[in-house]
């Protein structure tokens, strides 16, 4: 067995997902939506499941789905893309992450990381060869500090990972911070991978500003359907950057997954083409959940972190008088009827800070369930 896969144990995610479904707890953990998709893109993709074809499409994805993505990019985030040259489908966001260290490092390559981080980042990291430059950043703010970034560049750095909006700190990088980051990755000749799965899913205002507004010739931009359009289980993703870099990546992926199921991409490529007014709705409505959660833990007593992109809010345990840890308090938290995610699974070693993740993607009644939960378990911990 490969050693580095044997040494890891099942994802976090998983296990707490699972704890909730023995125990019937609101599961508030696991990052995905409780309702399941538009019906009007399910409906798009029985018919292309029906009407086919559902043999091999195109290694780099269907024309119309590349088209599709090209002219939302410049629809939504003023992007401009070549679809023929500088898109590329893939079997979700996390293959896109995959193919793209693949491609772009040799063993012994450094990668800079920024932590707290996805979990799947580290392990595709050392798996591809790469040796990691973990770079952490603090809360309540996770910002930038050019400083602490810099230090972590060396002659041998290749490759720079960013998340935002930043899953799990609900954090998004401004546009001050990305134009830093580029000028370093230029200074040391260093490819941006630039996940941002999260671009349709920002709060109070903001405007989503991509690594390829600032760094067009070294970034590869990943998006997802599934984040955009609360599809999770579609696993439909897309790779955007410059030619050089689309090769590279084509290259790797076409020995992963090759391609991904046809009849998806019809559907995905139906659904970029949503009138502005879905966006705003889907955004308003999260929005709106996220209100709700924070108003109701806050008049339980509970302390919490802002939460400016994604669909997670963050549980400050020490600040709302927990004196237990992350991991103690989400198997507490289980046995009191909710499921969250603590934050250490999204560091590579100790010293986490003493915070918990909710997803608040979910029905009213779901979020009201687990904030009662969440009280019990609050007074059951002082």
């Amino acid at each position: 067995m490969n050693s580095l896969y044997a040494s890891l144990g099942a994802t976090v995610f998983d296990v707490m997902s699972r704890f909730a479904a023995e125990k019937g707890a609101v599961n508030l953990g696991q990052g995905f939506p409780e309702d399941d998709g538009p019906r009007d893109i399910l409906e798009a993709a029985a018919r292309a499941t029906l009407e086919g074809p559902n043999q091999y499409p195109p290694m780099r994805g269907l024309p119309e789905l590349r088209q599709a993505v090209a002219l939302h990019y410049a629809r939504h985030h003023r992007i401009e893309l070549d679809w023929r040259e500088e898109v590329t489908i893939t079997s979700g966001a996390t293959e896109a992450i995959a193919a793209a260290l693949l491609a772009f490092i040799e063993p012994g390559d450094e990668v800079v990381l920024f932590e707290p981080l996805y979990d799947a980042y580290l392990p595709m990291v050392k798996r591809a060869g790469g040796r990691a430059r973990i770079v952490r950043l603090t809360p309540p703010d996770w910002r930038f500090e050019r400083e602490a970034v810099a230090a972590a560049f060396s002659e041998k750095t290749r490759v720079v990972v960013i998340n935002t909006p930043l899953n799990p700190s609900a954090s998004v990088m401004s546009r001050d911070e990305l134009l830093m980051l580029g000028e370093l990755c230029r200074q040391h000749n260093a490819v941006v991978v630039s996940d941002e799965v999260w671009e349709h899913v920002l709060f109070d205002g903001q405007v989503f500003n991509s690594m390829l507004h600032v760094l067009r010739d070294r970034t590869l931009k990943i998006g997802s359907a599934g984040k955009m359009f609360s599809l999770t289980g579609w696993k439909v993703g897309f790779a955007c950057g410059a030619p050089a870099l689309s090769e590279a990546f084509a290259k790797a992926h076409q020995f992963l997954t090759f391609t991904t199921a046809p009849n998806l991409q019809r559907a995905v490529a139906y659904a970029l083409g949503k009138e502005r007014a879905y966006f705003d709705a889907m955004r308003s409505s999260l929005e709106r959940s996220r209100d709700r959660l924070v108003s109701a833990l806050m008049g339980e007593g509970f302390k919490l972190l802002p939460a400016r992109g994604a669909y997670f809010v963050s549980i400050d345990l020490a600040a709302s008088g927990i004196g237990m840890d992350d991991q103690t308090f989400a198997r507490h938290a289980i046995e009191h009827g909710v499921a969250v995610i603590p934050f250490s699974a999204f560091y590579a070693s100790p010293g986490a800070p003493a915070l918990v993740r909710l997803c608040f993607a979910k029905r009213d009644a779901t979020l009201d369930r687990g904030v009662e939960a969440l009280a019990r378990a609050k007074r059951a911990a002082s």
